[in-house]
């Protein structure tokens, strides 16, 4: 019987855990980061990988009050993942998970 962690979002195998890890472990290689909990790398890399092992891909983006670009990527398969990227370039994984579901786009005004 596999072990199950309940992340209070969904429940992941050990084996589901071990997989993001050693991806995050993937894109930490080469980033000179002084924060040691945050999974970083050049966006370039970090899309490349994202869309690699887990087959995401940019779904939306959108630029916070200090320049950052905050991307939200997700697969078919539902797994997704938010990334926060410097005016530097350097891209930081922010959450990750399963079960995306794509919302219906409303503009203000118009019905959804």
């Amino acid at each position: 019987m596999p072990l199950l962690l309940n992340t209070g979002v969904e429940t992941m195998t050990l084996n589901d855990m071990m997989a993001l890890s050693a991806t995050v472990g993937a894109l930490m290689l080469g980033a000179a980061r002084a924060d040691a909990q945050s999974a970083c790398a050049d966006h370039d890399q970090v899309v490349q990988q994202l869309g690699q092992a887990y087959g995401e891909t940019r779904q939306s983006l959108g630029l916070s009050s200090d320049g950052s670009v905050i991307e939200i990527f997700a697969s078919e398969a539902g797994t997704w993942t938010i990334v926060v990227t410097d005016v530097n370039g350097q891209a930081c994984l922010a959450a990750a998970g399963e079960a995306w579901q794509a919302a219906p786009v409303s503009v203000k005004g118009q019905p959804a």
